[in-house]
């Protein structure tokens, strides 16, 4: 593999970057010491995203030297290392609370507040950025449209192999709308879960091997020779695992803590800004992709991330709860708790909506944009103003309904194109998706 124009040092920098700003979180930790809540929740938040960049580095590069299926299966799998290492430790905390009280109404919030945010984040940040750069992009150096990936200076238009990955998550975005209508997220929603994540890894393993699309560090270490990038390649996983399996508990509790220093519900802290940690990288390789032509890969890669987090993310919450409680049961959910994933499941079935027909336009990319912006609102008013809960559980209805609504209007013109999605991704041979792919560039 060759990169003609890609720049060691550059690369060497960023990597040295993204490695040093784990240590200050890293000896804080080890050395015991307790700095300023404020100090303290930057330094361990900061931490991860350095180690959530070597993963996603890592991740990349290992689709060199194993199997596609096994490829897949350990990108999902990395890709939501950093996302469930804190879920992981705010659900443990809630088993170990309904253990000792009966209860878990402290901590069991905050590891859903963390996972819905995330996926909303997602959603509605990183796909509009994705289609808007990846759209501004072409207009300005003018590209064509096989240069571009298929996109235009006014859509971002998808490969029908990635029907794939649409068509399960509409599968678990309709199951997940079930969520709202129960007090517990029980074991047998994360066995169906779980499953769903299983067969969408068996389906993706039948693809046909290719060479990755590697950009930055991730190109650089891909160049090297076999050996010396192997070597690096596994040390980067090791390390980053082991920064994240440190920090995560710590940065949860400083979170709480920042919340109490600063007057701000740690609910809103852990549902916003615990996330951005965690998704930062993801985001930024995203749009990195946009920026250099390839928003389709860039806008594929999140719609994978939102696949792997509402099946096997949210999936495994009620099993690690149930560990840590000492007795088959699953997660308890209040009503502040159902309106979210209430949130997050309709906004996912209003994103399935919009790349049914495999196309995603300027327009539609605003809209999303601008709904996750009065999501963030909502919360905002919620915590600065005074607003009551029951009002603050009634906006987040009715904004749950609107995206419903968006989604109905917009199935009105494509509900066949989801059709076709739904047969492609889950029936069509890879040889069919992949020939329909190699005819059209």
């Amino acid at each position: 593999m060759e990169h003609p124009d890609l720049d060691p040092r550059r690369q060497l920098l960023l990597m040295a970057v993204a490695l040093g700003v784990t240590v200050p979180g890293i000896l804080i930790r080890l050395t015991g010491a307790h700095p300023n809540p404020i100090l303290a929740a930057a330094l361990y938040g900061i931490a991860i995203v350095g180690a959530a960049f070597i993963l996603s580095w890592a991740a990349e590069v290992i689709q060199l030297d194993v199997g596609a299926g096994l490829a897949l299966a350990l990108l999902a799998l990395i890709a939501v290392l950093p996302e469930y290492a804190v879920d992981f430790v705010f659900t443990s905390k809630a088993g170990q609370e309904y253990a000792a009280t009966g209860e878990a109404s402290m901590y069991g919030p905050l590891a859903l507040a963390n996972m819905t945010g995330a996926n909303q984040l997602l959603i509605g940040l990183g796909w509009p950025l994705v289609i808007l750069i990846g759209t501004w992009r072409v207009k300005k150096t003018q590209a064509d449209i096989d240069q571009a990936e298929g996109s235009t200076t006014t859509e971002v238009r998808l490969s029908r192999t990635q029907s794939v990955d649409i068509a399960y998550l509409a599968i678990a975005s309709a199951y997940g709308l079930t969520l709202f209508f129960k007090d517990t997220l029980t074991l047998l929603d994360a066995a169906i879960l779980v499953s769903i994540y299983v067969v969408y890894i068996v389906r993706l393993s039948g693809a046909s091997p290719g060479e990755p699309h590697l950009v930055g560090p991730s190109a650089y270490i891909g160049s090297l020779p076999k050996k010396r990038r192997q070597a690096i390649n596994y040390a980067g996983f090791v390390l980053a695992a082991a920064v994240i399996v440190v920090v995560a508990a710590p940065f949860a509790e400083s979170i709480i803590e920042l919340g109490e220093v600063i007057g701000v519900s740690d609910f809103l802290l852990v549902k916003w800004i615990a996330p951005l940690a965690s998704e930062a990288p993801e985001l930024v390789i995203a749009i990195l992709f946009a920026w250099r032509l390839s928003a389709r890969t860039g806008l594929g890669a999140l719609i994978s991330s939102k696949v792997n987090q509402w099946t096997l993310l949210v999936g495994t919450l009620p099993i690690v709860f149930a560990i840590f409680a000492g007795q088959l049961i699953g997660l308890p959910l209040n009503q502040v708790q159902q309106v979210e994933l209430w949130v997050t499941a309709t906004q996912s079935v209003f994103a399935v909506a919009i790349i049914a027909s495999r196309t995603v336009t300027r327009t539609e990319a605003w809209v999303m944009l601008s709904l996750f912006i009065i999501q963030v609102g909502e919360s905002l008013l919620a915590e600065f103003f005074q607003v009551s809960e029951s009002v603050s559980y009634n906006m987040r209805l009715a904004i749950g309904v609107v995206f419903l609504i968006g989604a109905a209007w917009v199935l009105r013109k494509d509900f066949r194109s989801l059709l076709k999605v739904m047969r492609d991704g889950l029936r069509a041979s890879w040889a069919e998706l992949e020939t329909e792919d190699t005819a059209t560039h």
